[in-house]
């Protein structure tokens, strides 16, 4: 299998309108809206894009006067994502729900929507342009929780660009909120309303911090590992063919009764990578990822929370043992690390959080972030579905983004950074 470097598209020249501000369509509750410890720790902007191509039978209306109205409808119901940020006595985030409004702004492009190329590969100072970005805003306090961008390009297409705060929603509540801004869109009642209140997720008293939480652990870096060195960005596309196969190698030896494409795919990734950064075979090395934990809560959170519904859970063992045994070791720890969501968990790492207020360390770490799984590509606005959905930045050097692929969504990219000396050993290993 292949690697594809990452492209750099078509230069790009972005004419941009005044930016507007867009308020609830009615009145909405004033007040200071509270978000939980578990948006607390992911304070950071997502930046994502959406490619609507031009159809004969599309309709005649501007892209930008519809989505801009339907934004206003639908932040009544949404209605913080039309605050702004803000800090409580205590340094703790939260919304103060004025209705200052979301930031709306239009654009045209100077070429042809094709002229982007294949966004599984993404070039950050072309897809940039896509998106609006608070000029000279200093910290995360400056920039609102939402700022939409329609840019309009030659052959009658266009883009959506979001840029959203991660604190407000985690992927899943992000989709949802696509989902329903497309549906008031298209005149259609929303068919996930949002669940807006977040004290579900309170801090218990007194706290009860019940397990270790080693994903907050720092990890001694005996291995040398550079922390600024510049990074070369690769995409790896594993096919359901591919997929497939490397859940057969890790069932192989009969350690394990079942293994999903997420365990397969992420135990492959780690051991590589680690291997490609020649870690000691004494050095403790780390894998970060989120697991959904609405179903896992009891009672569940409701269907619709608004908010993050995400806890990070880890696996941790030596860079020797994770290289020199079987595939199914790895999954092996990520399938503990999975069941270890429960709900006295997901209470624990809570409380832990507002006891020490850490965050995750990510020395000898890698943080894998899943977007394969999420149906952003359902978000159809009246121009049907996009052609094209994607991230807009590149994932740092200890972040590896899974990416659904193809027609049918059914291949997973992997895009990941490493110094160019790992990346060719990397390439070499897969």
């Amino acid at each position: 299998m292949g690697a594809e470097s990452v492209i750099t598209q078509a230069k790009l020249e972005v004419k941009l309108h005044e930016h507007a501000l867009i308020k609830p369509a009615e009145p909405t509750e004033n007040h200071v809206y509270f978000l939980s410890n578990l948006d607390q720790n992911i304070a950071v902007i997502v930046q994502t894009v959406y490619c609507y191509p031009a159809r004969e039978e599309d309709r005649v209306e501007n892209p930008g006067l519809v989505i801009k109205e339907a934004l206003r409808k639908v932040l009544v119901q949404y209605y913080p994502l039309a605050g702004r940020i803000g800090l409580s006595p205590e340094g703790k985030l939260n919304v103060n729900c004025n209705a200052e409004g979301a930031v709306f702004v239009e654009g045209e492009a100077d070429c042809r929507l094709e002229d982007l190329g294949d966004m599984c590969k993404p070039d950050p100072s072309t897809l940039g342009r896509l998106v609006y970005s608070v000029p000279d805003a200093k910290n995360i306090l400056e920039i609102p929780p939402l700022a939409a961008q329609v840019t309009m390009f030659k052959c009658g297409g266009f883009v959506l660009g979001l840029s959203m705060n991660h604190c407000m929603f985690d992927g899943l509540g992000a989709m949802e909120f696509v989902n329903s801004w497309s549906e008031t869109s298209r005149g259609l009642p929303l068919s996930v309303p949002p669940y807006l209140d977040r004290t579900l997720l309170q801090a218990r008293s007194p706290l009860k911090i019940e397990y270790p939480h080693h994903e907050f652990s720092e990890i001694e870096n005996i291995s040398n590992l550079t922390e600024d060195s510049e990074l070369e960005y690769r995409s790896f596309c594993f096919s359901p063919e591919k997929l497939a196969e490397l859940k057969r190698t890790a069932m192989e030896d009969g350690a394990l009764v079942k293994c999903s494409t997420f365990e397969a795919l992420s135990s492959h990734v780690w051991r590589l990578r680690s291997k490609a950064l020649q870690m000691a075979p004494t050095q403790e090395t780390k894998l970060l990822f989120a697991v959904d934990g609405r179903k896992r809560f009891n009672p569940p959170l409701p269907k619709g929370y608004f908010g993050n519904g995400i806890a990070l859970t880890y696996c941790l063992c030596r860079a020797g043992d994770l290289a020199d045994k079987p595939l199914s070791f790895a999954v092996g720890l990520v399938q503990e690390a999975i069941g270890m969501i429960t709900d006295k968990y997901l209470r624990s790492a809570i409380d832990c959080f507002e006891a020490n207020r850490a965050k995750p360390s990510l020395t000898a770490t890698l943080l894998i972030t899943t977007w394969s799984h999420l149906s952003f590509h359902t978000a159809d606005f009246g121009w049907g579905e996009p052609v094209q959905t994607g991230p807009v930045t590149l994932p740092g050097k200890e972040v590896v983004l899974f990416l659904s692929h193809g027609k049918e969504r059914k291949s997973i990219n992997v895009l990941m950074g490493l110094p160019p000396p790992a990346m060719q050993r990397f390439e070499e290993y897969i």
